[in-house]
């Protein structure tokens, strides 16, 4: 019998809890609206028009037609526990948080970089990759043609935000200097298209960022949004952004050798952007494997195979093992070639 109800379980939905991780989660649950009955359920906060998870737990017992969906990386391990006899997948966007899953516990990552970091860590639970969607402002209002040739009035566009201070202190006052149109974006932006669209190079540098946190970038959304909008992008390569950041093909590397390096790579951008942009076909395929229709298909796959293991009992499910075991297990091996290589000693064969 097919998931009837799919719970995507977040703190809260007010402006307190906006960032990349909330949008995400509510475009998914938008997302397979179409495929499945999809609740938004708050955990944290009471929020109007949407489920709390204390009344849900507290009205009805468990129910192997609805699957919840945990994404909060620092609330995973708890909100696991108090779904204990539910069905449960976790929808992994950054990694490092530290914790375990229990066995059987399905990993739908949104990133290659998470889904090695989980096909390490946990390799016996259920792992899939579910990259995240591109939202179809972005693919439908971006201006990656440029067919008029037209100037853009920003030059070099910067989001405080997460970045280094290598780049805010540093490169952005020497390009000012070299005489660049440079907007360093600090607020909320109504119209985010509008501003990518009237940009040439963007520049983001978030390895520093994530660094100090101890977890990952996620899924890196926006460079890629950058690249719709026909910007030249100079970014770092860290975690989930080496999924669609090719060095020199895709995107170019800020922070590369030097900061004279920069300046002139990037004033070389602003001169001539088509000779920076991505290759239209490689772009192409990048936008469209983010398309919502596109992983809306991945989706339904992954559901059904979700579906198709509750066929099977799991009263023996299958077990990670731990790593104090493969290490005690690596010494013992070691040594044993220590004293097989002793005079005297008889060799094992």
């Amino acid at each position: 019998m097919p998931t009837a109800v799919v719970r995507f379980l977040v703190p809260g939905t007010s402006s307190r809890f906006r960032c990349g991780g909330l949008s995400v989660e509510l475009q998914t649950a938008q997302l397979l609206a179409g495929l499945r009955r999809t609740e938004v359920v708050t955990y944290r906060e009471r929020r109007e028009g949407h489920f709390y998870l204390d009344d849900l737990l507290s009205d009805s017992p468990a129910n192997p037609d609805v699957l919840w969906i945990v994404s909060w990386g620092f609330d995973v391990p708890k909100l696991v526990r108090r779904l204990r006899g539910r069905r449960v997948a976790y929808h992994a966007h950054s990694s490092g948080y530290g914790f375990n899953l229990p066995p059987g516990v399905p990993v739908l990552a949104v990133s290659r970089n998470t889904l090695g970091y989980w096909g390490d860590r946990a390799p016996r639970n259920p792992l899939f990759l579910v990259p995240n969607a591109l939202d179809q402002l972005w693919l439908e209002r971006g201006d990656r043609a440029d067919a008029s040739g037209r100037t853009r009035p920003i030059d070099v566009l910067v989001q405080a935000r997460k970045s280094s201070d290598y780049v805010l202190h540093q490169l952005v006052p020497i390009l000012r200097r070299q005489g660049l149109k440079v907007e360093v974006q600090t607020g909320w932006v109504d119209d985010l298209v509008g501003l990518f669209n009237d940009s040439c190079v963007y520049i983001y540098d978030s390895a520093e960022y994530w660094r100090g946190r101890g977890v990952s970038e996620g899924f890196g959304l926006p460079p890629l949004e950058a690249m719709a909008c026909g910007c030249v992008v100079f970014t770092s390569f860290n975690h989930a952004l080496s999924d669609h950041c090719d060095p020199g093909r895709t995107a170019h590397q800020i922070g590369c050798g030097s900061l004279a390096h920069d300046v002139w790579r990037i004033k070389a951008a602003v001169r001539e952007p088509c000779r920076w942009r991505p290759p239209a076909v490689e772009l192409a395929a990048l936008l469209q494997a983010c398309d919502e229709e596109r992983l809306r298909e991945r989706w339904s796959r992954v559901l059904d195979e979700l579906d198709q293991m509750r066929r099977w009992p799991d009263e023996f499910p299958l077990l990670n093992a731990p790593v104090w075991r493969l290490r005690w297990r690596q010494i013992l091996q070691r040594a044993r070639r220590v004293v097989d290589r002793l005079p005297g000693w008889p060799r094992r064969v």
